[in-house]
């Protein structure tokens, strides 16, 4: 059985933390790692080296490796350079995830530098997009499966940002291409990846409804809130 077999039709649990987040250790993102395979998750997603490190060691699913840094416009931008790329490979994940939007680093579109990674590293990879066009281009450039986390978090897509998942961006790329497409962002309830599911997601990526009690706390506490005014 391949990794995406392994991977289909189940969840994947985001285990990343920030800031002053209580779980922003190597010890508290894998241990959120480990009960999510407890609860049946299939595959985890790990942001920096030694997280993802301990990670891949502590659990038995797939773990899908990367780095965030910035764009010069401040948007968030996943995996964006080579050094970030042999610095991420180095925890053992089995696919790291890229930024395959349309915005250059390193002198080169996100399609054209996974096309590049893939000459260069033997790794399988998953093309984080914002955008139908560039989850196309980026299957065509070698990308072992599309994911549709940026929407709604790149200049192009901030009218699409709303509380709901972008459904139909994740249809429309599970009609067009043959290759995994995983459905990632705003997808806060299992609502949600069941629709996900049902409209032809090859898995789902579920993180901050799960993993980020400081932020799920707040939305009760601003909905008891809104609830007495």
């Amino acid at each position: 059985m391949n990794i995406f077999d392994k991977l289909k039709n189940g969840l994947i649990v985001s285990c990343q933390s920030e800031g002053d987040d209580p779980f922003n250790s190597v010890e508290g993102v894998t241990l959120f790692a480990k009960a999510a395979v407890i609860g049946g998750a299939v595959g985890i997603r790990s942001r920096e080296l030694e997280k993802t490190k301990s990670i891949v060691s502590a659990v038995d699913v797939p773990v899908i490796g990367l780095t965030k840094s910035l764009f010069p416009d401040g948007f968030v931008r996943i995996t964006g350079s080579f050094d970030e790329v042999e610095n991420i490979l180095q925890s053992g994940c089995h696919i790291i995830a890229v930024d395959g939007t349309f915005r250059l680093r390193e002198g080169l579109s996100g399609p054209s530098f996974i096309s590049e990674i893939k000459k260069r590293y033997d790794c399988l990879v998953m093309a984080d997009i914002a955008e139908f066009s560039e989850g196309i281009t980026c299957a065509d450039n070698g990308a072992d499966c599309i994911s549709s986390t940026l929407s709604g978090y790149t200049p192009n897509t901030l009218m699409n940002k709303k509380d709901e998942p972008d459904y139909l961006l994740v249809e429309r790329l599970a009609e067009k291409l043959n290759i995994p497409v995983i459905a990632e962002g705003k997808i806060n309830s299992p609502e949600y990846a069941g629709q996900m599911i049902q409209r032809g997601a090859w898995a789902v990526v579920v993180g901050t409804a799960i993993t980020r009690p400081c932020v799920t706390t707040k939305w009760f506490v601003d909905s008891i809130k809104k609830s007495i005014k």
